[in-house]
C-alpha cells in the first residue's frame, strides 16, 4: 500500500466509528500488532525511553531518535502508521512546524504534537503560544505530501493541572487553529470525555483508555461518541512487566516458573512475517 493510500485510509478511519490505535515502540512489536488485525498504528515516547533505558519525559529522547524509531515502524507494517512527538521538539512555532514536515518526510500519516514545555517549573505553554504553536504545525501538516492528521494534545491532568475548563478552551482553540484531531489524556470522567467531544465536534476525539484509573470497553467511548482509543505506553509496560516477573523468578532460581505461558520461538518467528492489515479494535456506528 502507497503512502496515499495509507494517509487516506487513516483519515477515513476518523470519520466514522471508533477504533484502537495500539502503541509500539519498535518494529516487532508493530509486526506483531499489525498481524493481530489493528487498522493503524502509533507510536509511544515512553516505550521508546524504556527500550532506550532511559525514564520517560525530561525531553530525554530527541527528535531524531523519535523519528528514526517512527521510520522503522512505517517500514515494518504495512499500514498507517502516527507518531508521538511529545512537545514537537522546541517551544517555538517554527520548531513544531519543522518537526510536522520531517515526520511527513518519514512517510507518517499522522503525529500528536503536545502543550507541554518540557520544564518541570512550568510545564504548560501559555494558551496564547500553545495555539500558535499548534497553527504552525497545522499549516505544516496542510503543506505535506499527503494527507496528515495531526493530532493537538492538552496536558493539563498529566501535569498536575486538573482544569477542566482550561482544557476544553484549549482543544477549542486547537480545533480552530487547524489541528485534525484533538487529545487530553488523564480526563476524570466519562461526563469529561463526553463535555470534550461535545465541545470539539465534528472534529474527532483521542482517548487514553478512558478516564484515568478507569479504562472502560470500547464500545462504551464509542458510545460517548470518541472516534479513536490510543493505549500510550501500556503494552512497553506490559513487555517490561513480563521481564520483571520472569526475571525476578530466575533470580530466585525457579526456570520452570520464569517459562510459564512463554510463547514459544515459532510463534514468536511467525509474528515476524509479513504483517496483514485488517479491523480488529473498531466499532462501527
Amino acid at each position: 500500500m502507497g503512502i496515499d493510500d495509507k494517509a487516506e485510509r487513516f483519515q477515513a478511519l476518523h470519520q466514522q466509528g471508533c477504533f484502537i490505535i495500539p502503541n509500539a515502540w519498535d518494529a516487532g512489536s508493530a509486526r506483531i500488532l499489525a498481524r493481530l488485525g489493528f487498522p493503524a498504528i502509533a507510536t509511544t515516547s515512553a516505550g521508546l525511553a524504556f527500550a532506550l533505558g532511559r525514564r520517560d519525559g525530561r525531553a530525554s529522547v530527541s527528535r531524531s531518535e523519535a523519528l528514526a524509531n517512527a521510520s522503522d515502524l512505517v517500514g515494518a507494517v504495512d499500514l498507517p502508521v502516527s507518531a508521538d512527538l511529545e512537545d514537537g521538539y522546541g517551544p517555538d512555532p517554527e520548531a513544531c512546524a519543522a518537526t510536522v514536515r520531517l515526520a511527513a518526510e518519514a512517510g507518517l500519516c499522522g503525529c500528536t504534537i503536545e502543550d507541554t514545555t518540557a520544564d518541570p517549573a512550568v510545564p504548560i505553554h501559555d494558551f496564547g503560544h500553545a495555539v500558535a504553536r499548534i497553527r504552525a504545525a497545522s499549516i505544516a501538516a496542510r503543506a505535506a505530501p499527503h494527507p496528515f492528521v495531526l493530532t493537538a494534545r492538552a496536558e493539563n491532568f498529566l501535569h498536575g493541572r486538573p482544569d477542566l475548563d482550561d482544557t476544553v478552551r484549549r482543544l477549542v482553540a486547537f480545533a480552530e487553529a487547524g489541528a485534525d484531531c484533538l487529545y487530553a489524556p488523564g480526563l476524570p470522567s466519562m461526563d469529561a470525555i463526553r463535555r470534550v467531544v461535545a465541545a470539539v465536534a465534528p472534529k474527532p476525539v483521542n482517548v487514553l483508555l478512558g478516564p484515568a484509573g478507569h479504562p472502560v470497553p470500547l464500545q462504551d467511548l464509542a458510545d460517548a461518541g470518541v472516534r479513536r482509543v490510543s493505549v500510550g505506553g501500556v503494552l512497553a509496560r506490559a513487555a517490561y512487566g513480563q521481564i520483571l516477573r520472569a526475571g525476578g523468578l530466575l533470580s530466585s532460581g525457579d526456570i520452570p516458573g520464569a517459562l510459564y505461558g512463554t510463547p514459544s520461538h515459532g510463534e514468536i518467528e511467525a509474528a515476524m512475517a509479513a504483517a496483514i492489515p485488517g479491523a480488529a479494535g473498531t466499532v462501527q456506528p
